[in-house]
């Protein structure tokens, strides 16, 4: 993986800690609506850590790949990665 390591972790560290806020306000039977706030809160890390990830692959893994077959397999990867991104 060519995405900086330390912002990753840090990133799915604050994911692990909303997650962890989230199923307390659960078992105290918070307002759906904070939950609901605090899932998307979450969800949004997520994407971000996604998009940065998928950009370092685009810019490391992809644009320096020298062998013509393989970055058009990769490319097709990343391709299939976006068709599934506009699903959701």
């Amino acid at each position: 993986m060519k995405a900086d390591k330390k912002k990753t972790l840090r990133l799915l560290k604050t994911v692990r800690g909303q997650m962890d806020g989230i199923m307390k306000m659960v078992e105290e039977d918070r307002y759906c609506i904070d939950i609901s706030h605090q899932l998307m809160a979450s969800e949004a890390v997520l994407r971000k850590l996604n998009r940065e990830i998928l950009a370092a692959h685009l810019k490391y893994c992809v644009k320096t790949e020298k062998d013509e077959q393989i970055m058009d397999e990769k490319i097709d990867e990343l391709i299939g990665m976006l068709d599934k991104l506009m699903k959701n």
